[in-house]
């Protein structure tokens, strides 16, 4: 397909064309946070010094920054990218036959949300690297995996509204479950402020004991598969095959990020398993908004019967 094929889908997309886009999203919005991550690993934070330029002299680094700047300016350019593809998921999903307003609110708040992202990054270059900053930084990737699941979700539930396929209390259990995740996920960039890897040799930490912290997180972490078992089990009992299905996902991803977890702390915290746990950061967000919102789907139910028609006079004679 060329250039000119690929644009006219923007006029009349398909659900496939849309599902495309939106998988493209999900899965840059989680490759921002490993790099970032590895930004953050090599100690090239302030690889350039300030932003929106990499230098006072330059938008692009020079020589005297050496390879932390052309790491930090490579992770500023992926911005690019992000805003590349969140436009082409606007468009398709404008394009979206028959409309969807609900879809378009969710891409219209993923693509104001890049630049967003992009601004609190250079705050957070502003001001060394400052540990609340990065939590916020790393919040708003996790707000925009989030919408990039629902959006996800939304092509392969396409109607505009499904009712409820569960009880009341299963709906609010997965919301609850969800909102684990952010304490968990949140809690861990208290961790990662306090730990080594701030991003520059330079930069002070928050001061937090990284013992203390790390139990608190852990304990974030046990709510949560605590939270997400029970889903499971509450899924099963009322019969929710695809919530099912999505809560075996998300505590298969909980169940790998605790092992990753678990060996990068008794292992003095190498920078692969760092990354790793960055990545399973964002999969996990993904996992728990797909799991909560599968409370509503589209219900298996057998095809309505109707009774036959009573004969009519002129049929009895």
């Amino acid at each position: 397909m060329g250039v000119v094929g690929m644009l006219s889908r923007f006029r009349t997309a398909t659900t496939g064309f849309v599902r495309g886009w939106a998988w493209a999203s999900l899965v840059a919005n989680i490759l921002i946070i490993v790099t970032g991550a590895a930004v953050r690993l090599t100690d090239s934070g302030l690889g350039c010094p300030t932003w929106p330029r990499c230098s006072d002299a330059s938008y692009v680094p020079h020589g005297e920054l050496g390879m932390h700047g052309v790491i930090e300016f490579g992770n500023r350019l992926l911005t690019f990218v992000l805003v590349a593809i969140a436009v082409a998921t606007w468009f398709a999903v404008r394009a979206w036959r028959p409309r969807r307003p609900r879809a378009v609110v969710v891409a219209t708040l993923m693509a104001l949300g890049i630049p967003a992202q992009a601004v609190i990054g250079g705050i957070t270059v502003l001001v060394d690297l400052n540990s609340w900053a990065v939590a916020v930084h790393l919040a708003v990737s996790i707000g925009l995996v989030s919408l990039s699941t629902v959006l996800l979700r939304q092509t392969y539930h396409p109607a505009a509204w499904y009712p409820p396929t569960v009880p009341a209390p299963l709906q609010l259990l997965g919301w609850v479950t969800y909102g684990a995740m952010w304490a968990t996920v949140m809690i861990g960039t208290v961790v990662t402020g306090a730990g080594p890897h701030a991003g520059d040799p330079d930069t002070p930490r928050n001061g937090f004991d990284p013992a203390a912290v790390t139990q608190l997180h852990t304990d974030a972490v046990f709510l949560l598969l605590g939270l997400s078992v029970g889903l499971l089990l509450a899924y099963k009992a009322v019969g929710a095959k695809v919530a099912i299905r999505a809560a075996i996902v998300l505590l298969v991803v909980e169940l790998g990020q605790g092992v990753i977890g678990f060996f990068q702390y008794f292992t003095d915290l190498p920078v692969v398993l760092v990354g790793l746990h960055m990545l399973g950061a964002g999969m996990l967000a993904a996992a728990a908004t797909w799991a909560a919102l599968e409370s509503r789907t589209p219900a298996t139910a057998p095809a309505p019967t109707y009774p036959a028609p009573s004969p009519t006079p002129s049929d009895a004679s």
